[in-house]
């Protein structure tokens, strides 16, 4: 199956008659990376299934915006990333609980979810994100799972390079430590 390039989604989405056509090749090229992208924030299977929908309602109201200085992807990305935030923030304002309190809920809920298979290792590791301030964690999601460059990165969160970069390598480092000290039987 030939890969469908940005410019043939925009040019598709840019005329009336193949706008809904478009969209869904837009939909089919980004709306898994979007969901795992959103879902590594948020760990809840049914709020990120939400956030990917509100994520491509706002596409679907403002990709006739989009303005191409910047990549496609990297603007979906954006928009994903800032409705987990809100999300996040929302989540925690509306139990009047402190972020760490929220990344405890979030562990809670990883273990218990019936949508995450993954083996001892995989629950440790993102047991460790969660331990990191929500921007660590974005940025190390963004470049460990989704092997984003730090460009792309920087594209998305607005942040430096060098910033981006500091981040990541305080981030694995938190990780490894966590990783260390956990006990992890086979």
């Amino acid at each position: 199956m030939k890969q469908v390039e940005d410019s043939e989604i925009l040019e598709k989405f840019s005329s009336e008659k193949t706008r809904h056509e478009g969209f869904n090749l837009l939909l089919g090229k980004y709306q898994q990376k979007i969901y795992w992208h959103i879902r590594r924030l948020v760990i809840d299977h049914d709020d990120a299934d939400d956030l990917v929908q509100e994520t491509f309602v706002k596409v679907w109201k403002n990709l006739d915006k989009f303005r191409s200085d910047s990549k496609l992807y990297t603007w979906v990305y954006r928009i994903a990333t800032n409705e987990s935030i809100t999300f996040l923030n929302k989540k925690k304002q509306r139990n009047n609980t402190p972020l760490d309190e929220v990344s405890d809920e979030l562990a809670e809920t990883l273990v218990a979810s019936s949508y995450f298979n993954g083996d001892k290792i995989q629950m440790k590791l993102q047991q460790a994100l969660l331990t990191l301030p929500e921007k660590q964690r974005l940025i190390f999601n963004m470049k460990y799972f989704d092997d984003l460059k730090y460009e792309e990165i920087s594209e998305v969160t607005g942040t430096s390079v060098g910033a981006l970069k500091a981040s990541f390598h305080i981030a694995v480092k938190k990780v490894e430590v966590f990783m260390l000290n956990e006990d992890i039987t086979f």
